[in-house]
């Protein structure tokens, strides 16, 4: 009997779980561990915030996909593996030995220079405790005269978020509330094509979103600018730069410099061939991967076939990422800019088009099966 032990129900772990559903095998003792039985699909979290989706379309429940795959669920966290003795710990103090391992933990929110803000500062990840607290906040926004709301992070998800807080914040005719988006020095979607920076700052400037451009630094009820302003916050949403969970430095896995997992081009670790990863929990040791979900979901059925192959020794495949990723931002209401390359283009029907890849992708992996968790 093989123990192939999961941590983590991330994009990529889904398609570790359809794979092993359509090959079913008896030699396979495979255990699941992970905190929540629902994972919460961050490419419809905006949507949620606007008001487009209801949290049960947003969420994906592991327990019938892990039933199907004929997987063990262990509700708990990793705080620890030794690669050599081949276990994990888990945060209760236990021991699980394993044969594999497959890693999709994403990683950290790094909000280190914003905690003085205290408890205005509202993380986006873990994506469980935002979306919790993002309902209390609308309902304070309505209800308060002035209310101000601050979103830190220039890159896709800072403006994606930024852009749903101003409109589910208008849609409610919150009284004089205001929305802000602080970005570093390196400027807006950095890494994206100067057409997409242009559609995204007019509809900024369209939709009353102020813009800042700057280093900031927490302070009480707020952030301090590079520039010397400061701008107080009722809220402040921190979708800022990612860090490798800390619990990685204990283990005797190979690591980069920031910390994450090292792989090869297979999702193999560098140190113990029998480990396996994907997603932001991991860098390639080959080429340097932008941390995004694009990658994890893509890297998932490359991650899926190399853990089975491996098993039964068989080759293993790279996963060879493409030239350009598409990325398409929604903008609040029912609109979207699209992000490929060069190319840029923004309309109602870059939103359908949205909309149709993440339904099909919560369709694929049963996300029906949510129940009715609002």
């Amino acid at each position: 009997m093989y123990r192939l032990i999961m941590v983590g129900g991330g994009h990529a772990q889904l398609s570790v779980l359809k794979a092993l559903a359509q090959n079913a095998s008896s030699h396979i003792d495979a255990v699941l561990i992970t905190p929540d039985t629902y994972q919460i699909y961050s490419g419809m979290l905006p949507g949620w915030m606007a008001g487009h989706y209801t949290l049960s379309e947003c969420l994906i429940n592991l327990r019938p996909l892990a039933e199907a795959a004929g997987v063990r669920l262990i509700f708990s966290k990793v705080v620890g593996i030794d690669a050599k003795r081949r276990r994990v710990e888990l945060i209760d103090g236990t021991y699980l030995d394993y044969d594999g391992l497959s890693l999709d933990v994403g990683s950290e929110g790094d909000t280190s220079w914003l905690e003085a803000a205290g408890e205005c500062l509202l993380p986006v990840k873990p994506l469980g405790n935002f979306v919790q607290r993002w309902p209390a906040i609308l309902t304070a926004a309505s209800q308060q005269d002035d209310y101000r709301l601050v979103v830190v992070g220039g890159g896709a998800a800072g403006v994606e978020l930024v852009f749903a807080a101003q409109h589910a914040i208008a849609a409610r005719r919150c009284k004089k509330a205001s929305v802000m988006l602080v970005v570093s020095e390196n400027g807006i979607l950095p890494g994206h094509a100067a057409g997409v920076k242009a559609h995204t700052r007019a509809l900024l400037q369209q939709r009353g979103v102020t813009l800042y451009q700057g280093r900031a630094v927490g302070i009480t009820a707020g952030v301090a600018l590079s520039s010397g302003e400061s701008l107080h916050a009722d809220c402040l949403i921190a979708a800022t730069g990612a860090r490798a969970p800390a619990w990685l430095r204990n283990t005797d896995l190979a690591l980069d410099e920031q910390g994450y997992v090292l792989v090869d081009a297979q999702h193999r670790s560098l140190s113990h061939p029998n480990v396996f990863a994907a997603g932001d929990v991991c860098a390639r040791a080959d080429i340097k991967l932008v941390r995004s979900g694009v990658h994890a979901v893509f890297a998932g059925p490359v991650l899926a076939r190399n853990l089975i192959a491996s098993i039964s020794g068989q080759k293993l495949r790279s996963y060879r990422p493409r030239k350009m990723s598409l990325y398409l931002l929604a903008t609040g209401p029912q609109h979207a800019i699209a992000s490929w390359g060069e190319f840029s283009a923004q309309g109602y029907w870059m939103w359908r088009w949205k909309n149709w890849i993440d339904r099909q992708f919560m369709f694929k992996y049963g996300a029906l099966n949510c129940g009715n968790k609002e």
